[in-house]
């Protein structure tokens, strides 16, 4: 029997439970219907933040970034490439550090882009700067 994990969709913050076998196979919200895994990242808020991360059991993925920000605009296509590789064995997430700064001031984000793996509350990973696809991808591996 396959463990069941508990996603959160990030459409209405609904928590899912479903077995883990059926990450892989677009898995929907029971109460908006919308896909759980779209193969994107997901802009959130800190309150979908918060949400998120307290009924996720899957790591997440998170691009702390701004919008004026040269290498953020950089890595923006790369962490959006890097989604559709790594899911579902991990959610991307993205924080607008100009509209979120309490967030970014609770995870200390001292220069943008940064990267951080979360997973049940603590802090996995962190990585400043942006990394080209490969690189990322292997970095998040190696923390997962």
């Amino acid at each position: 029997m396959s463990r069941q994990v508990h996603l959160s969709c990030c459409q209405c913050l609904a928590t899912n439970r479903l077995p883990e076998s059926r990450l892989a196979r677009d898995p929907v919200c029971g109460r908006c219907k919308q896909p759980l895994m779209t193969g994107q990242p997901h802009e959130v808020d800190e309150a979908a933040f918060a949400r998120i991360a307290a009924n996720t059991d899957l790591p997440l993925v998170i691009d702390f970034w701004a919008s004026w920000c040269g290498p953020c605009k950089m890595m923006a296509p790369v962490f959006e490439q890097a989604s559709g590789k790594l899911e579902p064995a991990c959610l991307l997430l993205k924080v607008n550090t100009e509209e979120s700064q309490s967030l970014a001031a609770r995870y200390a984000i001292r220069s943008i882009p940064t990267l951080l793996i979360v997973h049940q509350g603590q802090e996995i990973a962190r990585q400043a700067g942006a990394m080209d696809l490969s690189s990322l991808e292997r970095w998040v591996r190696s923390h997962l």
